[in-house]
């Protein structure tokens, strides 16, 4: 007799797609609906702020300081025309200009603040999740305390400190970045601490312990990818806090001298006295701009905070995505098939025992 060996198939696993590896790509053909619309108009507002500021030089007709043209001083509270299509300012500034300028210092203001505050954020929290003890007593209470005071008169302070409440460019933006990275930093350190304290109990992680790997590669290694994994919503809802912390700084006259850079906030205070008189378009575009900023940024980082829940996705799209969905026990001594449908047809009341027979309850 001759034996017959049956080798196993090996499975293809199919690699994933370029499309699916750009950010977002993933989310956006999981979302629905809603989610889809929330998500789409977000990344088109988000996209065109971002493109604003890294193309100002191009767009804006005038420099964000710029009082004069060839035609001789551009005029104050001058309103909208051909020439200043936003009007001008109490100060004669072109105000298009100074909107698209302003995006500018947002988006630098926006990198150095969320950058540095996640780099702080992140190293704190492993550290102390990890390790424990008295370091991460310290740390905790610290943190609490500044999260617990007011943000905005945390800024204050640190502007005030920093550079004495008006500075030149890149002076006033790390003035204003570093007044909120203090603020955003217990945010991160919570969130990582959290998922470090639970990650360190994993079996994996006693693994690798047992193996005679070091605790820094342990937790650059195997906790720190697995500990971060919702840190692209925290950025998105504290990047658009961060232009409304800068907006508040400037307004309040802590923010950035109007020679050195634009910045909305500043715009939307010296406008203060127009709009009892009438004039409108000094503080509706700038404010606008802040508006519109905030709310695409919202947006996205709203979309992928419900996508990342399973409870509140879209369960059939996402179901069918995902393909068939594997049987699942549910009822006691028998199995249930749930098909693309997902959880629709575990909560549509049919039930099957092991013969396929529908039980009725």
């Amino acid at each position: 007799m001759t034996a017959t060996t049956t080798s196993a198939t090996p499975v293809a696993v199919p690699k994933r797609r370029l499309r699916d590896r750009l950010p977002v790509a993933h989310q956006l053909r999981q979302s629905v609906g809603l989610q889809r619309g929330m998500l789409v108009a977000g990344l088109v507002i988000t996209g065109l702020f971002v493109l604003t500021a890294i193309f100002a030089p191009l767009l804006a007709p005038y420099g964000f300081a710029q009082l004069r043209g060839e035609d001789g001083a551009f005029g104050s509270q001058q309103a909208p025309s051909a020439e200043h299509p936003f009007g001008t300012t109490v100060g004669g500034y072109d105000v298009l200009s100074r909107v698209i300028w302003g995006a500018q210092t947002a988006l630098l203001v926006i990198i150095v603040a969320v950058i540095a505050s996640i780099i702080a954020g992140v190293l704190l929290g492993l550290v102390s999740g990890y390790f424990g003890g008295w370091f991460d007593r310290v740390l905790v209470v610290v943190c609490d305390a500044i999260y617990a005071f007011p943000s905005l008169l945390l800024a204050i302070a640190l502007s005030i400190m920093i550079s004495g409440g008006q500075s030149s460019l890149w002076g006033g933006i790390l003035a204003a970045a570093l007044s909120i990275t203090v603020v955003f930093i217990p945010q991160y350190f919570r969130v990582v601490r959290a998922e470090t304290v639970r990650i360190k109990a994993e079996a994996y992680v006693e693994s690798a312990k047992v193996l005679g790997a070091s605790n820094g590669r342990i937790m650059f290694r195997h906790v720190l990818r697995n500990a971060t994994r919702t840190l692209p919503l925290i950025f998105t809802l504290n990047s658009s806090e961060a232009i409304l912390t800068l907006a508040g700084l400037g307004f309040l006259g802590f923010g950035i001298e109007p020679t050195a850079a634009a910045e909305w906030g500043y715009d939307l205070n010296k406008a203060l006295s127009d709009v009892t008189s009438g004039i409108w378009w000094t503080s509706l575009y700038p404010g606008l701009a802040i508006v519109l900023a905030v709310l695409g940024i919202t947006l996205v980082g709203e979309s992928l905070n419900d996508l990342a829940d399973p409870r509140l996705r879209g369960r059939r799209r996402v179901a069918q995505a995902a393909g068939q969905v594997a049987e699942t026990s549910v009822v006691p001594g028998g199995t249930l098939s749930a098909g693309p449908g997902g959880l629709d047809g575990l909560e549509s009341g049919e039930s099957f025992d092991e013969h396929g027979i529908e039980v009725k309850r």
